[in-house]
């Protein structure tokens, strides 16, 4: 592999801009990244920027599940990301501080030769970002951080990327892989519609914690909320730390803080509230659930969280995005270079839209599940995994591209078993 420099390292944006760049890509996180990496493994003149000035550490997301796992290995990096998570943990549910049930949700199916990874992998987020940059950067490729998008132009070929610092970017192709707030998707008019659950929220953060078995993902639950803590792979005292909000006299919620992380931790665990050392990332996460009524506006496209949102439950925001990438990047590969007619691109949003609309109603039946399940004791998050989690099951039967046929195992548009 060529030598480059580290892909952590700031890149300094071109002096000038006027060359044409096949595909611009908006957004730095595992969706853009996923689709940067799958242009530039075809030879197709890529670049991506990202409005902020240094390149979060956020854990957020907890890993990429079944499907996502394969699409990694395809890109190259499945085995660093391996190395660097961890197996999924059982999980220990606790009651009034005491522990009552152990569960394994993950005891079993095992890999098989056509389905290699059974199980998800815990990472933190920020280090999955960090393997596909590098990976990026093995063909020369690397983020151009501070560099926001203000304004889109289309033309007849190209469109027009203004930024905030006075340059603009021209492209034939944008993609908008910018997450909820998608300025992209606002730019270019396009509705986000659906509803926000005030009543379904949460704090959350990382944190560091002493004394706790890092075997277990801890799930602390009482009438009146809870506590869960799932240790992060790759640190000494690293943790997940989700919890039901703390609620002022007045009923609205108490800001996350290391304080209010410790009076939670406390209340619910019944333990020391100084084993709680340390409390960053701190965020209040209200359950939303929209998505966009088109992926695509002339040569611009959306992608990710920029086009659906959704519960946590079953962990498929981040794999979401990532099969989003994986779908569009061999089609924009192939209008790129002249091998396939623009029309092919129309093939995104016959194929995505429909799995966002899946993928928003399948949360929210596993989210309302697990809400039913933490009411009854021994009741756990074991609750928002299924079979249709791991994403193996989905495909685009209805695809225009699905020709008609079938065995008595697949049809014209399923997953493809590993061969």
């Amino acid at each position: 592999m060529p030598a480059t420099t580290p892909a952590t390292t700031p890149a300094t944006p071109p002096a000038t801009t006027s060359a044409l760049t096949p595909v611009l890509i908006v957004g730095s996180g595992p969706t853009g990244l996923t689709l940067a990496c799958d242009l530039a493994r075809r030879s197709i003149g890529v670049r991506m920027i990202d409005k902020s000035a240094d390149f979060p550490r956020s854990s957020r997301a907890k890993g990429p599940n079944p499907r996502s796992l394969e699409v990694l290995e395809d890109l190259g990096v499945v085995d660093r990301v391996l190395a660097a998570g961890s197996g999924p943990l059982p999980m220990r549910k606790y009651r009034n501080g005491r522990a009552i049930a152990d569960t394994d949700p993950f005891e079993s199916p095992h890999p098989t030769p056509d389905i290699p990874y059974a199980h998800g992998r815990l990472i933190a987020q920020w280090q999955l970002e960090e393997i596909l940059r590098d990976r990026l950067a093995e063909y020369g490729v690397r983020v151009e951080l501070g560099s926001e998008a203000v304004a889109l132009s289309e033309g007849p070929d190209s469109v027009t990327v203004a930024l905030a610092d006075g340059r603009s970017i021209e492209a034939r192709y944008v993609v908008g892989c910018d997450g909820g707030h998608s300025p992209v998707r606002k730019m270019l008019g396009v509705p986000f519609e659906g509803k926000t659950a005030e009543e379904q929220s949460m704090v959350c953060g990382d944190v560091e914690a002493d004394g706790l078995d890092r075997g277990i993902w801890h799930q602390w639950f009482d009438e009146d909320g809870a506590v869960m803590m799932c240790p992060i792979p790759g640190t000494p005292s690293g943790w997940w730390f989700q919890a039901g909000p703390e609620r002022d006299a007045a009923g609205g919620l108490v800001p996350p803080s290391l304080e209010s992380f410790r009076r939670l931790f406390a209340k619910h665990t019944r333990l020391p509230a100084e084993r709680l050392t340390r409390a960053t990332l701190l965020s209040t996460y209200r359950v939303n659930e929209r998505m966009a009524d088109r992926y695509r506006v002339g040569r611009v496209f959306l992608a990710g969280d920029a086009a659906h949102v959704h519960s946590i439950a079953g962990g498929l925001g981040m794999n979401t995005g990532i099969q989003d990438a994986y779908n569009l990047g061999w089609k924009l590969a192939r209008v790129v270079d002249g091998r396939s007619d623009p029309g092919l691109l129309d093939t995104y949003e016959e194929e995505r839209l429909p799995v966002a609309s899946w993928t928003l109603d399948i949360t929210a039946e596993r989210l309302r599940e697990t809400l039913d399940a933490i009411r009854r004791p021994g009741g756990g998050l074991d609750s928002a995994m299924s079979a249709d989690t791991t994403g193996l099951g989905l495909g685009h039967p209805w695809s225009s591209l699905s020709a008609p046929g079938s065995t008595p195992r697949l049809r014209a548009g399923d997953r493809a078993p590993d061969a």
